[in-house]
């Protein structure tokens, strides 16, 4: 499985396990700021990496937010 199916099923998780696609947008899918940081919590506890609230944001997809967290591992 691509790294940013992995994030859309963990947002699915979320989002009443519903289908997630890689481009899906985060606030198009009803995300709010509550969803957000759950999400956020969630990445830091798989995968040891801790997203800004604002880069998550930023980021609005899964495939955007996979990309996110393979620059953070990188970088530790």
């Amino acid at each position: 499985m691509e790294f940013g199916q992995e994030i859309a099923a963990l947002w699915g998780e979320y989002f009443e396990s519903r289908e997630i696609g890689v481009d899906d947008d985060f606030f198009a899918l009803g995300g709010n700021s509550l969803t957000g940081i759950k999400i956020i919590d969630r990445v830091a506890q798989d995968y040891g990496v801790r997203l800004s609230v604002r880069d998550f944001y930023l980021a609005q997809t899964p495939a955007r937010v996979a990309e996110l967290i393979e620059q953070g591992r990188a970088a530790a």
